[in-house]
C-alpha cells in the first residue's frame, strides 16, 4: 500500500472515531428526563439519575391498602431502565387535593416555562411534586384537569393510551345500621331509605315513637364530615338523587327551598359534625352509640371496621344497599406534564400495573375493597371481608340500584357552601 492510501485509510479511522464519541456523548446528554413527556412537551432534562421517587397522593380509604403496597414493592427493589425505584405515599381526602390542584399549592410550572431553564432553587422545589394521584372519583381528576388546562391550554391528566386514569379499586356509599336500631326501622316503614332515616331523624318523641327502647332517646344519623371527606359530600349527593328519584341533580335542585329544609332536618340528627373525624365509621367502632344509631358510609370503612364495632358493643352491624348509589372507583392517574420526568411517570406506571396485580388486588379484600382486576373474585381469599360479613348483608352483586351521575363542580361548591352556612358549626 503506497503512501497516499495510508493517509486515506488514516483520514477515514479518525472521521469514525470522532463520529462515535460525538453520538456517545449525545447519548449520555439525552438519557433518562430527556424523553417527551406524554402530553407532547419535555420533561424535566437532568441526565440520569442516581435514584427515582415516586410520590403519590391517595385518598383516605384506600390509604393503608396503597401505603402497605407500596412498602412490598419497595422491598422488591425495583428498577425502572436500571434506575432504582421507591414509592411514597401521601394521604389526603379527594376534595383537599381537588382544592390544592385548583390553587397549584404543588407548584405545576406555567404555561410556556422551559424545565431547562430553572435554576437549582426550582428544580429543587419540583422533586416534591406528586408523580400521581389516586382519588376517591375519577370525575375530581377530570376536574382538576379542567382547571389547569384552561389555565395551560394543555392536559395534565389523561383519559386515554398508557397514562390514562385507570381504577385501582372500587366500594359505594351503603347503609350501615346497628341490628338492634335497624329491625326497629324495619319494622316500622318496611325499608332503610333517606326517606325512612328522615322519619326517623324527625320523629318528635323519639325512639318511643318509632317503636324502639326509651333509652335509645332520639334517632342519631352517622354520616362523614363533609368538610373533611369527601364520602359525606356525596352521602347528601345520595339524598337528593332519592329525594328527587332520579341519578342526577342540579345546583337548582341543592337551592330549591324544600329540598333544603328536609335536608337540613335530615343533617340536624348528626349528633356532632365539629368533632367528628375523616374516618366516621371508626368513630363508630370506637364511640358505639354515642356517635349514632346508622348511616350511609363507604362500604369499605364498614367492613373495616365491623370486628371492631361487634366486639366493643355486642350490636352488629347490619348493611342495607341503597337504590341510588354512589360509586368510587379510586383512578390511578399520573401527572404528565413536564415537571416529572418520563423514568418517573414510567415508574408510576410501573406501581399502578403492581396495585393492579392478582397478589394485591387479593390483599385489598382484606380493607373491604372490591377488586378493579376482573381476575380476582370477592371471595378469592379467606381473609376477604366479603364473606366474613356475608351474613351481615354484604352482597356480591348490588342489587336493584341506580348509579348517581358524578356531580359537577358547580353542584359541589353549591352543597359545600350549604352545609356550611347550615349544618357545619
Amino acid at each position: 500500500m503506497n503512501r497516499t492510501r495510508w493517509i486515506f485509510v488514516g483520514i477515514v479511522v479518525a472521521a469514525l472515531i470522532i463520529v462515535g464519541v460525538s453520538l456517545a456523548l449525545g447519548g449520555l446528554g439525552s438519557d433518562g428526563g430527556g424523553s417527551a413527556s406524554p402530553d407532547g412537551g419535555e420533561s424535566i432534562t437532568v441526565g440520569r439519575p442516581n435514584a427515582i421517587t415516586v410520590r403519590v397522593i391517595a385518598a383516605l380509604p384506600i390509604e393503608t391498602w396503597v401505603r402497605n403496597a407500596a412498602a412490598a414493592y419497595n422491598a422488591t427493589a425495583p428498577k425502572i431502565e436500571g434506575v432504582p425505584v421507591s414509592v411514597e405515599i401521601d394521604a389526603m381526602d379527594g376534595l383537599t387535593a381537588l382544592g390544592r390542584w385548583d390553587r397549584n399549592t404543588f407548584g405545576a410550572l406555567e404555561a410556556g416555562v422551559d424545565p431547562e431553564t430553572l435554576d437549582a432553587a426550582a428544580r429543587a422545589a419540583l422533586e416534591d411534586f406528586p408523580t400521581a394521584w389516586i382519588p376517591e372519583s375519577r370525575y375530581l381528576v377530570e376536574l382538576a384537569n379542567a382547571s389547569y388546562k384552561e389555565r395551560l391550554g394543555r392536559d395534565v391528566f389523561l383519559t386515554d393510551g398508557e397514562y390514562r386514569a385507570r381504577p385501582i379499586a372500587t366500594s359505594l356509599l351503603t347503609w350501615g345500621l346497628y341490628q338492634s336500631r335497624a329491625e326497629v326501622l324495619q319494622a316500622k316503614y318496611g325499608q332503610i331509605s333517606w326517606d325512612t332515616i328522615h322519619d326517623a331523624a324527625t320523629a318528635r318523641g323519639g325512639w318511643p315513637e318509632l317503636g324502639g327502647d326509651p333509652g335509645w332517646g332520639y334517632f342519631k344519623l352517622v354520616v362523614p364530615n363533609p368538610s373533611k371527606n369527601v364520602a359525606g359530600l356525596h352521602a347528601m349527593i345520595a339524598a337528593a338523587g332519592e329525594y328527587y328519584e332520579r341519578p342526577d341533580i342540579s345546583v337548582a335542585d341543592v337551592t330549591t327551598p324544600a329540598f333544603q329544609a328536609w335536608l337540613k332536618e335530615l343533617m340536624g340528627a348528626v349528633t356532632d359534625f365539629s368533632s367528628a373525624s375523616a374516618y366516621t365509621a371508626e368513630d363508630f367502632a370506637l364511640f358505639g352509640y354515642s356517635v349514632g344509631d346508622g348511616g350511609q358510609l363507604l362500604e369499605a370503612d364498614l367492613l373495616l371496621n365491623m370486628q371492631g364495632i361487634l366486639t366493643r358493643w355486642d350490636d352488629p352491624i347490619d348493611l342495607y344497599y341503597p337504590r341510588y348509589v354512589t360509586w368510587f372507583d379510586f383512578p390511578f392517574s399520573v401527572w404528565v406534564g413536564p415537571e416529572t420526568s418520563a423514568l418517573e411517570k414510567n415508574a408510576a406506571l410501573d406501581f399502578q400495573r403492581y396495585l393492579l396485580s392478582d397478589e394485591q388486588q387479593q390483599a385489598g379484600l382484606a380493607y373491604g375493597l372490591r377488586p378493579a382486576n376482573p381476575r380476582v373474585p370477592l371471595d378469592a381469599v379467606p381473609g376477604s371481608l366479603f364473606t366474613q360479613w356475608q351474613e351481615r348483608g354484604v352482597e356480591a352483586v348490588i342489587p336493584r340500584s341506580d348509579a348517581m351521575r358524578n356531580p359537577d363542580r358547580e353542584v359541589l361548591l353549591a352543597l359545600l357552601r350549604w352545609f356550611e352556612l347550615n349544618v357545619a358549626e
